[in-house]
């Protein structure tokens, strides 16, 4: 891994770290749907976790297209917003967890978000991987940056 690459990684985590909350954005028969939702990450930022309803719109969109993103962003809204504001568009595949896997991601999810364990806990409540594909991380407005995953990793810019 070039020194560029963890960079931009670094950048990455670091702006997931910061925030609790992203924008996820699904589909169904063409229509997008946005919803605002925790998150927590691995440390290798493969995957983003999220929990939900398994009534709500956006859990059923999953269901059908598993083709999903989510927006992560710094902005105060503010003047200096356009000087200084990142956002990441994270592009993934959402998975429903696997039970072998589910304590490794509750802990990661829980560490983040302690106040949301009942609901994490509850038969009613779907819990979610998104695998990412790449992320697009967007500075100052016009810089952009790709980091892929599904290509070993990489830089586009």
């Amino acid at each position: 891994m070039s020194h560029l690459e963890k960079e931009i990684q670094e950048q990455i985590a670091s702006l997931l770290g910061s925030q609790q909350l992203a924008v996820l954005s699904t589909q169904r028969e063409g229509q997008p749907y946005s919803s605002l939702m925790a998150f927590a990450f691995t440390p290798d930022l493969a995957n983003i976790v999220v929990a939900t309803g398994k009534s709500t719109r956006k859990h059923q969109n999953i269901i059908q297209e598993s083709r999903v993103s989510l927006l992560i962003d710094n902005r105060s809204n503010s003047e200096n917003d356009f000087h200084a504001a990142m956002a990441v568009t994270v592009i993934g595949k959402a998975l429903l967890i696997e039970p072998s896997e589910r304590s490794e991601y509750e802990k990661i999810y829980l560490q983040r978000h302690p106040y949301l364990e009942k609901f994490l806990s509850s038969p009613t409540t779907a819990f979610v991987k998104i695998a990412v594909s790449h992320y697009v991380l967007v500075s100052h407005f016009q810089d952009v940056i790709e980091y892929r995953f599904e290509d070993e990793g990489g830089l586009f810019s």
